[in-house]
């Protein structure tokens, strides 16, 4: 077999479950006195905790993390028990922790019985690059951002290249989508005031207070559509899965909470994400491809989903992606 660049049709593989699933309370950064190896510990604990097995148990992690040193997810982990298991390292930016639950998805079709993925970060007040004398990673997205019209340097003294950078291209994607569609700042203020009203019933939310769509509204404009309040901030915490095939959910007896992943893909930029539109920029048609991907293997269509959990650093990504 191989992978073609659209959709893998290799042979049909193990099925996956995840068993477990645990997170720490998210926090603003510097707010509270803990490091990286608590928020990985912490998470991955409570995931075996409701999975009902102990860390000897777990064949391999695959840990995520952008914000530190190589080996992170070793020391997060060796709290938990020192067992020899291999211990993977990966970052990629907003997807890491999918890219860990990928992970430990593949290496339970591969062979493994039980895998944990776990995720953390540790970061400071804004965005930032670590290596200023090499090519930043994001250098064709900044390229194609001025070459589409945006206006090049940071937004505000106050703001950082990077974080200028990020901000604009979500807030040129929404003037996109705009005039596209129809879509109005009242739609991502109501996307904000939702995703609010849900943090008041999650007590581990970083943001547990409800804001009205007026209030959103009022907020500073950091760049225009997008105000201060659509603008998820950076946090520190930590979440982890526990991840296994369905002979070791027999086994274990855990069928009762058993969930399967019937479908999972990972999209990176196509052609048409650069130099063509603001929104295909910000990865409209990567994540496009990745959910008809998903749903191609699973056999669904949109119409059969019930609940979307969406990646939504600022409120317009939500409305472009759903």
């Amino acid at each position: 077999q191989k992978m073609a660049g659209r959709l893998y049709s290799g042979p049909r593989r193990r099925r996956v479950f995840v068993v477990g699933a645990g997170t720490t309370k998210f926090e603003r950064p510097h707010s509270r006195k803990w490091d990286y190896p608590e928020m990985g510990r912490e998470a991955a604990a409570a995931a075996l905790k409701d999975a009902g097995i102990e860390y000897s148990e777990v064949q391999a992690v695959a840990a995520s993390y952008c914000y530190g040193d190589p080996t992170c997810g070793q020391k997060a982990v060796y709290g938990l028990g020192l067992t020899g298991v291999p211990v993977f390292n990966m970052n990629n930016n907003c997807s890491s922790g999918s890219t860990a639950l990928m992970m430990a998805r593949l290496m339970v079709q591969g062979g493994y019985d039980c895998t944990l993925a776990v995720g953390f970060e540790k970061m400071n007040s804004g965005l930032s690059e670590n290596f200023p004398d090499r090519v930043s990673p994001i250098q064709e997205h900044v390229q194609s951002l001025e070459k589409l019209g945006a206006k090049s340097g940071p937004l505000n003294p106050h703001v950082n290249a990077v974080t200028s950078d990020v901000v604009k291209m979500f807030a040129y994607a929404a003037r996109d989508h705009c005039r596209q569609y129809g879509t109005s700042v009242q739609h991502f203020a109501k996307i904000t005031s939702k995703n609010r009203r849900h943090g008041t019933q999650n007590p581990k939310a970083a943001i547990q207070k409800a804001v009205t769509p007026d209030q959103v509204l009022s907020k500073r404009i950091i760049c225009d559509p997008i105000t201060i309040a659509m603008s998820a901030p950076t946090g520190d915490g930590g979440a982890a899965t526990v991840v296994c095939s369905e002979e070791f959910v027999r086994r274990h007896r855990l069928q009762d909470h058993a969930v399967e992943i019937v479908a999972q893909h990972m999209c990176t930029d196509l052609p048409n994400s650069f130099n063509h539109s603001f929104l295909g920029l910000c990865g409209y048609f990567m994540s496009k491809e990745a959910a008809q991907r998903c749903m191609q293997e699973a056999g669904l269509s949109a119409s059969d989903v019930d609940v979307i959990e969406l990646h939504n650093c600022f409120a317009p990504k939500e409305h472009e992606r759903v």
